[in-house]
């Protein structure tokens, strides 16, 4: 018997050595919490996000930011095969993106 491996795909190959940079790996992350839509100003986030609020901020005097990507960041992931369009018929800068399998392989592995 013949042992043969599958050679694996270069775009996949290359999303496990990939080296990020903190904001990608935030974004990365963020896109691992749920899928990102477009906001205004080249602005990511996930759909409907609001300013939440701690459990011990008993007035809610501090509101927590709400976590963004810029486009850049979005576009980087997107080359490296780490997220991926979610609507494959809209143009890229106005489709929700999800993270894909390449992407939470990455997360274990790294981070």
């Amino acid at each position: 018997m013949n042992a043969t491996t599958r050679p694996e795909p270069a775009a996949a190959n290359a999303a496990h050595d990939a080296i990020l940079t903190p904001t990608q790996i935030r974004g990365l992350k963020l896109a691992k919490d749920g899928d990102l839509f477009p906001q205004e100003a080249k602005r990511w986030t996930h759909l409907n996000a609001t300013a939440t609020y701690a459990r011990t901020d008993r007035f809610k005097e501090r509101p927590q930011k709400i976590k963004f990507l810029t486009t850049t960041t979005v576009n980087e992931l997107r080359e490296l095969g780490l997220i991926q369009s979610l609507n494959p018929d809209l143009p890229p800068e106005e489709a929700s993106h999800g993270i894909t399998m390449a992407g939470k392989i990455w997360l274990l592995k790294n981070k």
